[in-house]
């Protein structure tokens, strides 16, 4: 007999480890997602985020630790579990034989559901999808936009109280990815919990309720959004660049260094994070020359502090 989820989670993963050879993917990786919340899972290529939700999902078996879900356990209740859950994966897997309304249906029957029922839901779905008008196109004749929204409501098909989302607005042009975000808010407002991977700072800062943030397989952070950022970061920063940006820094001695806390160097432009902006600001206004942002610090901001610039590549 499992243990018990604690009495406010509906999902939750513990001490999660999985290795291939030599390399840990996933080390010792805890975090539990409560009813109606979106948690989100971000980190650089190779953090770790896909073979997590792998493992929730029963598709991976984890080396050591475990998954609840429902006050059931992996893989024991595998069946029951993803009854339960909704999937969106990175790749599109929908059917291209068949219409939309015949993907929902097709996909219904997996969950053991009957065709009346599944008929039943699909104008809804289509509705809530923006797809009515493509019931009987096939997947090939529709958008990326369209395309990642007929997967979203395939996998509502099954009512289910979990979505587990991997990079779903990965290759949406920003009118796509907005109106995904809107359809992601709806089933959150509709008491839906949703567990989401992304590459995207502004969609995770928009939806998510709680942030884990991964590097080489272990979490690094975790908490609300704008909290971490309180936590790890300066107020304000100001971007810098232009002829003689990098000059400006270049010395340890520096007087503009003093004026912040922390300068980092990407490029041609200097980011200066700091907690006095206005003396900051007034010290660049001898250097007409330059171009200057000022805004708040932001959660791309906290993500490349705690992973870092250096870009990382996929595999």
């Amino acid at each position: 007999m499992s243990p018990p989820l604690p009495p406010t989670a509906l999902f939750e993963c513990r001490n999660l480890t999985k290795r291939y050879g030599d390399t840990t993917v996933v080390s010792d990786l805890s975090f539990e997602i409560a009813p109606g919340e979106c948690l989100g899972v971000i980190g650089p290529n190779g953090a770790g985020k896909t073979t997590t939700i792998r493992m929730c999902l029963g598709l991976t078996v984890p080396d050591s630790g475990a998954v609840h879900a429902f006050d059931l356990q992996m893989p024991q209740d595998a069946l029951t579990i993803k009854a339960q859950l909704g999937v969106v994966s990175q790749m599109d897997t929908l059917d291209p034989d068949f219409s939309c309304a015949e993907n929902l249906l097709v996909y219904g029957r997996y969950f053991g559901m009957k065709d009346a029922t599944i008929r039943a839901r699909i104008p809804a779905l289509l509705e809530f999808a923006s797809l009515t008008s493509k019931a009987n196109a096939k997947p090939g004749e529709l958008s990326g936009g369209m395309k990642r929204r007929l997967s979203l409501a395939r996998a509502l098909v099954n009512d289910p109280k979990l979505l587990l989302l991997d990079e779903p607005t990965t290759g949406l042009d920003p009118q796509a990815r907005h109106l995904m975000w809107e359809r992601l808010q709806l089933l959150l407002q509709q008491g839906k919990s949703i567990l989401l991977t992304t590459h995207f700072m502004d969609e995770a800062e928009r939806l998510c309720t709680r942030l884990l943030v991964l590097d080489h397989g272990r979490k690094i952070a975790e908490g609300k959004p704008r909290d971490l950022i309180a936590q790890h970061l300066e107020p304000d920063v100001v971007e810098v660049y232009g002829v003689g940006a990098l000059a400006l820094v270049e010395s340890v001695h520096s007087p503009l260094r003093a004026l912040a806390s922390r300068v980092e160097v990407s490029g041609e432009t200097v980011f200066f994070y700091t907690s006095t902006a206005p003396e900051l600001l007034l010290a660049l206004h001898a250097h007409p020359q330059l171009r200057i942002l000022h805004r708040p610090a932001n959660l791309e901001d906290l993500f490349l502090k705690l992973t870092g610039r250096q870009i990382r590549e996929e595999g």
